[in-house]
């Protein structure tokens, strides 16, 4: 991974988002949104009338924004837990880069919660109202194993053999819509109350468990076991059956984040949690192994 530097949108950028606004529109605030460590993304608010749209602009040649640009038309805002689709500039014309304009979901990243038990719930409620999306809203997405991290290519570590081991039987689970990065960090609130779920430029097909492994060590990564299984509760009640082979989708996700957690140290200091070095990460991420490889 690595960090966008906060470079300022284009002008033909900020007049086209205008345009959208209406006839007499004026940009009013632009403001960079921090953890971005792909797409370079600011909020632009605009004057007669009042409207808030986020403006997200990714690398030259980069097809993340034409992949967002098609996932969000398809997901239509999922029940208010996906932005909309705006504008899409795939070919730079007036951003200079691949670009999307979309809604402004309420709220705020928030990795700090005052409850992260409940919080971590209601993240497993909404995973839960992801997963039970209707696939014909995913037609033509990719599946998660034709991705460089879903490949089997991309373990590593000391999980590596036991998930290799059982690859047959993680790629025949059932299929499901996954958001493909469902971490914290990509999850908005009002409040204490969840209120939608950002960054869908990645979104495919796989199994639930691609999406459980990698939310439930984030929330250890964040805090604890306790905050991890509080998740995974939520989500089983959500769905109404136990998640079968828990402990080989966690192991997924540590084999699959071996060889880059440490680099996530910028992801976390852009929502608030600095302490959280490069040296911290290595050792709650292999503490969180030793874990999962127990159960």
């Amino acid at each position: 991974m690595f960090t966008i530097k906060p470079v300022p949108p284009m002008s033909a950028a900020l007049q086209r988002i205008a345009e959208i606004a209406g006839p007499l529109a004026t940009v009013d605030r632009v403001h960079a949104l921090p953890g971005g460590t792909h797409a370079r993304t600011h909020l632009v608010q605009t004057a007669n009338p009042e409207l808030d749209v986020v403006l997200r602009e990714f690398p030259p040649g980069d097809d993340a924004g034409e992949r967002e640009a098609r996932v969000l038309t398809a997901l239509d805002g999922l029940g208010g837990l996906a932005p909309r689709l705006l504008a899409s500039d795939v070919d730079g014309t007036w951003s200079g880069r691949p670009a999307v304009v979309i809604s402004r979901l309420p709220g705020h990243a928030h990795v700090t919660p005052a409850d992260p038990r409940d919080w971590a719930a209601q993240l497993g409620e909404a995973l839960a109202r992801i997963h039970a999306a209707n696939l014909q809203r995913a037609t033509g997405f990719e599946r998660v194993f034709d991705r460089t991290g879903g490949s089997q290519g991309k373990l590593s570590g000391p999980a590596a053999a036991r998930v290799g081991a059982d690859w047959e039987g993680i790629r025949s689970a059932p299929t499901v819509l996954t958001p493909y990065d469902y971490w914290s960090g990509n999850v908005l609130w009002q409040g204490a109350v969840l209120s939608g779920v950002v960054d869908w430029s990645g979104a495919a097909l796989g199994p639930a468990g691609f999406d459980l492994g990698w939310c439930r060590m984030d929330l250890y990564l964040l805090y604890d076991e306790h905050v991890a299984g509080a998740f995974l509760a939520s989500y089983e009640t959500a769905t109404g059956s136990a998640v079968r082979d828990r402990s080989l989708w966690d192991l997924w996700a540590v084999a699959r984040s071996h060889r880059d957690v440490e680099e996530w140290v910028e992801n976390y200091q852009g929502v608030g949690r600095p302490d959280l070095t490069a040296a911290e990460l290595r050792r709650r991420h292999s503490a969180w192994t030793e874990l999962a490889a127990r159960d």
